[in-house]
């Protein structure tokens, strides 16, 4: 219990718990806008790439013909179907990674993955990779993409959401359609029940920002009955677990941190003492 309280002091104070190193949260997702790392794939995916990129020339090449090499290979598994190398190309045109950005070509091998793969189990091994190809689609939908068919379309994109979150229980879909629910201006009551409905799933499933959401929500009050220390409490795991650039996240937090009485911040430790042991209350 002390190694416990160690790491919740930390978290709620903003250092970095060293007390356990094993420790991390529960159901923390998988970044949709991030390429997926080798170690990350199923034994199955893993496989599919490796075989696309046995085609590199073993013979010392340089870096340039090492990178056409197996931008070639992905191309190669690509067309002949397979999900893993569809969304790697993605998220290199979508991110300009080793080739010139193309959110365009982006979508389209998005779009393979989605139409061939649907209906998918949710726990076939390529169940990921599938329902992040629904979120990549709808932000694409949200946005649209300029000079290009896909032109901005809101109710496309909840379908996508949609789709990722209630089939594949994808929690970036349930925090991206919660905010499509509770963001609309002239959202009815329905809307914001769906809305905080899907904000509280993804956040329980460990969706940084959709705990930062939800925790400032019920700090404020904001149209929830105000739970202070519940707030403190998803704002602080949110914290610990936002990206350099979401600078949001640390700030709500700081505010939050800075406005909560003695009694507000100990009922958030003692909650927290409890995610950490596992207990979703």
């Amino acid at each position: 219990m002390r190694t416990s309280r160690r790491i919740i002091l930390a978290l709620m104070l903003g250092a970095t718990p060293v007390a356990a190193p094993g420790f991390a949260f529960d159901g923390a997702p998988v970044k949709p806008d991030a390429t997926l790392p080798m170690g990350s794939q199923p034994a199955a995916a893993q496989a599919v790439t490796a075989q696309a990129l046995k085609k590199v020339p073993p013979a010392a090449p340089t870096a340039t013909a090492v990178a056409a090499s197996s931008l070639t290979s992905l191309q190669y598994a690509a067309e002949g179907g397979h999900p893993v190398a569809q969304w790697k190309l993605g998220r290199m045109y979508a991110d300009g990674n080793g080739v010139i950005q193309d959110d365009l070509r982006a979508f389209e091998y998005f779009s393979r993955i989605a139409n061939a793969h649907a209906e998918d189990s949710p726990s076939a091994p390529q169940a990921t990779i599938v329902a992040n190809a629904f979120v990549a689609l709808g932000r694409y939908y949200l946005n649209g993409i300029p000079n290009s068919k896909v032109k901005p379309d809101t109710d496309r994109a909840r379908e996508m959401f949609s789709y990722a979150a209630s089939y594949f229980g994808n929690a970036d879909a349930q925090y991206d359609l919660a905010r499509l629910y509770l963001k609309t201006p002239d959202a009815s009551r329905d809307d914001f029940r769906y809305g905080a409905r899907w904000l509280g799933l993804a956040a329980q499933k460990g969706q940084h920002q959709a705990q930062a959401m939800l925790g400032q929500m019920l700090f404020n009050g904001d149209r929830l009955p105000r739970q202070a220390a519940r707030g403190l409490m998803w704002l602080t795991l949110a914290r610990d677990n936002a990206a350099p650039d979401e600078s949001w996240i640390r700030e709500s937090y700081n505010r939050a941190f800075a406005k909560a009485s003695d009694d507000d911040r100990a009922t958030a430790l003692q909650m927290l003492e409890h995610w950490v042991q596992g207990k979703r209350d």
